[in-house]
């Protein structure tokens, strides 16, 4: 998908204020990896490391920095 094709109405600037980051969520597999209940934990952290080789070669507005869920407080997650 092309991001720049997209027909989305700008947000009002009243919503754009909430706005403090975006999550993305891989909801499929990847060609190599089970999802869900049937990956080991090293399959994890591979999928992992593989998502973020891909998350740093984003640029322009898809360009961010990469936290991992496990290393943010609570407040963080929300």
């Amino acid at each position: 998908m092309d991001y720049t094709k997209l027909n989305c109405p700008p947000f009002s600037p009243d919503d754009a204020k909430m706005i403090r980051s975006t999550r993305i969520r891989i909801g499929r597999n990847l060609k190599a990896y089970p999802l869900g209940p049937g990956i080991t934990r090293e399959g994890r952290n591979k999928v992992e490391e593989a998502a973020q080789k891909a998350f740093a070669a984003f640029t322009g507005e898809l360009e961010g920095k990469y936290y991992k869920l496990g290393e943010l407080n609570e407040s963080e997650r929300n």
